[in-house]
């Protein structure tokens, strides 16, 4: 039954309280410098910039005292899908730069130096938009994020959005990720019992994984239901009338490093997105190594 172990693959949705500076951080300055990061990141394409992103990542990792190992589970679940798109785009995306140095070529196939480069953006910013959103949600509880996002857009109430209704879907959806990798742990464990053949290595061939996904559709969809109009039920059993006129146990309150972890992200951010990042050929000849790539 290993074999369907979801729920040690799932990291979003999951809070790790270890007592970090991290944890210690306001959730709405989470929310904030994660959004300048990602924000600031998406918009660059620079090999040099992406590398030195994820090591930037890599050591917010660290001062969250999370396991990486533990971080890395959260790639398992998509991992047959980004492989595949990977390697697409390293065969097929050589052809935008026809004079590009060819490291392989057969047929349509073709790797260049820039399907490579591409490939490797791709690669790390999927691993940082993962981690940074993982650590959001590892970081802080749900009523914490529920309390930040709500925070965050109380100003758009003045134009009539009901910033506490936002707030609170957006958590429960967050929430719901972890419910539903159990549910669909529990489907897939209940249809094995009665002889279907779902094992994980079947994820690998596309043919096999339709067919096994396919019998799981249904029944998820139908618990998922069920589990939402639970949640309706008990919401109107506690009088839920939504935000107008409610009252916080808790109230937030940024410290000074919080301010200051806005600002380093948001000028981060900046940097990101309007500095002229050199490419690593242009490093690598100032440095006075050879081209090898």
């Amino acid at each position: 039954m290993q074999n369907f172990d979801l729920m040690r693959n799932v990291t979003i949705g999951q809070y790790i309280p270890t007592g970090s500076p991290i944890h210690r951080l306001d959730p709405r300055t989470k929310i904030l410098a994660a959004t300048f990061l990602i924000l600031g990141i998406s918009f660059n394409a620079s090999i040099v910039a992406n590398t030195l992103f994820l090591l930037l990542v890599l050591v917010i990792t660290y001062l969250s005292r999370v396991p990486v190992r533990y971080m890395l589970r959260g790639f398992i679940l998509g991992l047959p899908v980004l492989v595949l798109i990977f390697v697409m785009q390293l065969f097929f995306q050589g052809w935008t730069e026809p004079a590009g140095k060819v490291y392989f070529q057969w047929g349509i196939l073709r790797a260049t130096r820039y399907s490579f480069q591409l490939m490797a953006i791709s690669l790390f910013r999927v691993i940082s938009f993962i981690f940074l959103t993982s650590l959001i949600t590892m970081t802080a509880t749900t009523t914490e994020l529920t309390h930040g996002v709500e925070s965050i857009l109380k100003p758009l109430r003045r134009i009539g959005l009901p910033s506490h209704e936002l707030a609170l879907i957006l958590m429960i959806s967050l929430r719901f990720v972890p419910t539903l990798a159990e549910e669909m742990e529990r489907i897939m464990k209940a249809q094995a019992s009665r002889g279907a053949d779902i094992s994980r290595q079947g994820f690998w061939r596309p043919d096999k994984a339709a067919r096994m996904i396919l019998p799981l559709i249904v029944p998820l969809f139908m618990s998922a239901f069920r589990r939402a109009e639970d949640l309706v039920l008990a919401m109107e059993a506690r009088c839920y009338v939504g935000g107008e006129g409610r009252t916080k146990y808790v109230e937030l309150h940024a410290r000074p490093v919080d301010y200051v972890v806005v600002i380093v992200s948001f000028l981060f951010m900046l940097l990101l997105i309007f500095y002229p990042w050199p490419s690593v050929r242009a490093i690598m000849a100032a440095l006075g190594l050879p081209d090898v790539l």
